[in-house]
């Protein structure tokens, strides 16, 4: 009797686990759906979420064991269900700029409609997509979800023709096995072409010169689109130097000068379809300072300003780890302000400055939170944004404010460290757009300050752990 209950114990733990070890072959096909649909938000708090439309993306590009999604990043997280199981086959979290839309004044008095797209490997059976959203207890809660059959008429198989040529800056293995970034061109003619790959060249190579992804170089793949453009640069809607180009790159998203994003979603993604990809850079021929970078969305960068190289792998820092921004005395869209502050989902800065998410990497010794002379930072800050503002609606050249972000780098980088507790992991306040109730890692950073300092300890193992979801 005792050899019969093990063995029938044996034979459903075998069930069991060849219902969770499902194959990537056996549930998908080489290939990319791409849901898109619409989000809507109203002044009294409505959200909206309406399909547009289920298409093909290309070839899967993503990893084929690592399918669901652990990190626990992303203001919303999407999940594949297998209709006849009920069992999850493909998750991610990510952020959005309908995120982003809704922290701003703006979205308490007037609708806003933004266009977005979940992207997984192409299901041979129905699935249902389930969307989620944190709640104000950083819990994730449903708030959409459609049932998708891939034979229906209702989806599109056909893949869209090549947008631009593309060509390769990294190949180091199968795109299922690596890190795929893809790098589209903005904003240059068709002679410009060369300058597009001497700007490839100095912006790639200056995030592979810095760690971790220096050390981790050969998990990455780089793919370059070329989308030539009648004229070169982009649509800047402050100095009506106005343009249209073929993702619909632009300054000024949110009303902020320096904030260059698209809000064509469909027209990024169907460009992009070009070419294998996780993760997606706009470089913008352009000169005046801007960039931008959305958790999973995209990220954007001007190519000939005095700091692109900066921006490039700060805003990279955001579209491909979820970091935050840990500075608070720049002028920003958001809202800010507020007298509490919930435990921020972004693994680089938090709430807690008497026992940080990063408690493991604390250096021992340190004090939580940790002291800082933020009084003497916070009063020098007025007085460089004032400058920064004058200069700026002066209209004066570029170059000259290059020269002053060069004498703030100069001072910054002096003045953090020097700090007694410099280099060290604690929990420093100031983080976030919020100058009290948020903390960040160390006194500086890369997404603290344009000092060359690096990426945080914090930083560092954030990026690291999305490497390994995508590269092994």
């Amino acid at each position: 009797m005792r050899c019969r209950l093990l063995l029938l114990a044996c034979l459903a733990l075998l069930a069991a686990s060849s219902l969770h070890a499902a194959t990537f072959d056996e549930q998908f096909l080489d290939k990319t759906m791409r849901v898109d649909y619409f989000h809507t938000s109203t002044p009294r708090g409505d959200e909206i979420l309406a399909l547009d439309a289920i298409v093909s993306d290309g070839p899967w590009s993503g990893s084929r064991t690592q399918l669901i999604d652990r990190s626990n990043l992303g203001k919303y997280y999407f999940e594949v269900v297998d209709r006849d199981t009920n069992q999850s086959l493909y998750s991610r979290g990510f952020a959005s700029v309908f995120g982003e839309w809704e922290t701003t004044p703006d979205a308490k008095f007037r609708p806003g409609t933004f266009h977005e797209s979940l992207r997984f490997p192409w299901p041979k059976k129905p699935v249902q997509v389930i969307l989620k959203k944190r709640d104000e207890a950083n819990a994730f809660q449903q708030i959409w979800s459609t049932v998708i059959d891939p034979n229906s008429r209702a989806v599109n198989p056909a893949d869209r023709a090549p947008a631009g040529r593309v060509w390769s800056y990294l190949d180091n293995g199968p795109a299922s096995q690596k890190v795929d970034l893809l790098v589209i061109g903005e904003g240059y003619t068709a002679a410009e072409m060369p300058k597009l790959h001497k700007d490839v060249e100095r912006l790639v190579g200056k995030l592979f010169a810095t760690d971790p992804f220096k050390s981790h170089r050969s998990d990455f793949n780089v793919r370059v689109l070329e989308l030539p453009s009648a004229k070169s640069g982009i649509h800047q809607p402050r100095t009506r130097d106005d343009r249209r180009t073929t993702t619909g790159v632009e300054y000024n998203i949110f009303d902020s000068e320096r904030y260059v994003l698209t809000l064509d979603n469909k027209a990024m993604r169907d460009a992009a379809s070009s070419a294998p990809y996780d993760f997606l850079e706009i470089l913008v021929n352009e000169q005046q300072y801007g960039g931008g970078g959305i958790f999973n969305d995209q990220a954007t960068a001007a190519v000939d300003t005095g700091f692109a190289e900066y921006v490039f792998v700060h805003e990279f820092g955001h579209h491909f780890a979820g970091l935050a921004d840990e500075y608070y005395t720049s002028p920003v869209s958001y809202a800010t302000g507020a007298t509490e502050h919930p435990e921020p989902w972004e693994p680089n800065i938090t709430a807690n400055g008497a026992h940080p998410k990063w408690m493991d990497l604390v250096t021992p010794g340190t004090p939580l939170p940790t002291p800082w002379d933020k009084a003497a930072f916070d009063k020098h800050s007025v007085e460089y944004q004032a400058e920064r503002v004058r200069l700026r609606e002066s209209g004066v050249p570029e170059a000259q404010m290059d020269a002053l972000f060069r004498r703030e780098l100069d001072w910054d980088t002096k003045f953090l460290g020097s700090q007694q507790y410099a280099n060290r992991v604690g929990a420093f306040e100031g983080a976030g757009y919020e100058s009290t109730g948020l903390y960040r890692p160390q006194s500086d950073c890369i997404m603290f300050s344009r000092d060359e300092v690096g990426f945080c300890r914090v930083c560092t193992r954030a990026i690291e752990r999305v490497i390994d979801l995508y590269s092994h």
